[in-house]
C-alpha cells in the first residue's frame, strides 16, 4: 500500500503528459508523408474551391529517377544580344497610354456570342501574342488548344454543363451562388456550342524534351495566367469578345477528350467570337485609380 501511494502521483503525472501530447498532436496541421513541412489541403469546413482549387497550383512533381530530368547545365548557354526598343516622346507616351486604356476599358465578359465566322489567321496571331508573355526561366509552360469542330465543342459543353450543375447545386455554396445571381449566370453554357472558337489554355506542370527527359517549369501557373491576360487584351484589340471560364472539376475529362498529355492541366476556357447583335452585359462599374493604386 505504501508503494502504491508513492507511485500514484507519478502515474497521474505520466497520464497528464500523455493526454497533453495527444491533444497537441490533434491540433497540429497534418503533413504529407513525402515532403517535410508540407501541409495538407484545407478541411471540408474550410474548403473554398474558388481560391483553393481553381487558383492553387497543387501539382505534385515527384523527382523519381533523376536520369529522367534534365539539369540546367545540360542546356546550352544563351547568347545575349543588344536590345533597343522604340522610345517615344513623353506626349506620345501619354497619348498611347490613354488610347490603350480607352480600348481596354471597353472590355467586358460577354456570354452572348455570335456564330458568325472569325478568320482563323486572326486567332493564330492573337495566340502568338499571348505566347510573348514572360515565364519562369523562359520555360513557356502553356498550350493553347483551339477548337472549332462542332462535335467536339458540343462534347465540351456536355462535360462542362454536367459538372457546373453539380457546382451550382452542391459544391459552390449558397454565398457564391447568391453573389453570382445579379450577374444572371447559371450552369447552362449555350455559348460553348455557338462561339466559332473555344480556346482551352493548359498549364504544363513540367516540360518533356525531344529526348524524353523532363524539364522543371517554374511558376507554371503564374506564367500561364500572365499569358491569359495578354490573350484577353489581344482579343479586345481585334474586336472579339469572350468570357473567362474556369469550370470546376472539368479539367481531367476535357484533357482526355482533347488528348492532352498528363503533364498538362486545364487553367481556363474561353469561348471566342463577335458579340451577338442582341448581346447585353451587367452595368458594372470599375474601381478608380485611388482604389487600386498605392503610391509610396
Amino acid at each position: 500500500m505504501a508503494l502504491l501511494s508513492v507511485l500514484t502521483p507519478v502515474l497521474a503525472l505520466v497520464l497528464c503528459m500523455v493526454a497533453g501530447f495527444l491533444f497537441l498532436k490533434s491540433r497540429a496541421p497534418e503533413t504529407s508523408p513525402g515532403v517535410a513541412g508540407q501541409t495538407k489541403g484545407p478541411t471540408k469546413k474550410e474548403f473554398r474551391p474558388w481560391a483553393d482549387q481553381d487558383l492553387q497550383d497543387d501539382t505534385e512533381i515527384t523527382r523519381g529517377d533523376d536520369d529522367e530530368w534534365v539539369e540546367n547545365n545540360e542546356e546550352e548557354d544563351l547568347a545575349h544580344v543588344p536590345y533597343s526598343p522604340q522610345r517615344y516622346p513623353e506626349e506620345t507616351m501619354l497619348q498611347r497610354a490613354k488610347d490603350f486604356y480607352s480600348l481596354m476599358s471597353q472590355r467586358r465578359s460577354v456570354r452572348f456570342i455570335s456564330p458568325e465566322p472569325v478568320p482563323r489567321e486572326v486567332i493564330d496571331k492573337v495566340i502568338l501574342t499571348a505566347g510573348t508573355a514572360p515565364s519562369g526561366a523562359h520555360t513557356e509552360p502553356w498550350t493553347f488548344v483551339v477548337v472549332s469542330d462542332l462535335d467536339t465543342k458540343h462534347k465540351i459543353r456536355l462535360i462542362v454543363e454536367e459538372e457546373e450543375e453539380v457546382n451550382y447545386r452542391q459544391r459552390m455554396g449558397d454565398k457564391w451562388v447568391h453573389d453570382l445571381a445579379r450577374l444572371r449566370t447559371n450552369w447552362i453554357k449555350e455559348y460553348l456550342d455557338v462561339a466559332p472558337y473555344l480556346i482551352l489554355i493548359f498549364k504544363q506542370t513540367y516540360g518533356i524534351l525531344p529526348n524524353g527527359k523532363k524539364k522543371t517549369h517554374y511558376y507554371n501557373e503564374i506564367s500561364v495566367s500572365i499569358s491569359c491576360g495578354i490573350l484577353l487584351a489581344s482579343l479586345q484589340n481585334v474586336g472579339l469578345v469572350t468570357v473567362t471560364s474556369t469550370p470546376l472539376n472539368c479539367g481531367p475529362q476535357l484533357r482526355l477528350l482533347l488528348k492532352r498529355p498528363a503533364n498538362e492541366k486545364l487553367l481556363m476556357l474561353l469561348p471566342v467570337g463577335y458579340p451577338a447583335a442582341d448581346a447585353t452585359v451587367p452595368d458594372l462599374k470599375r474601381k478608380n485609380l485611388e482604389e487600386i493604386m498605392v503610391a509610396i
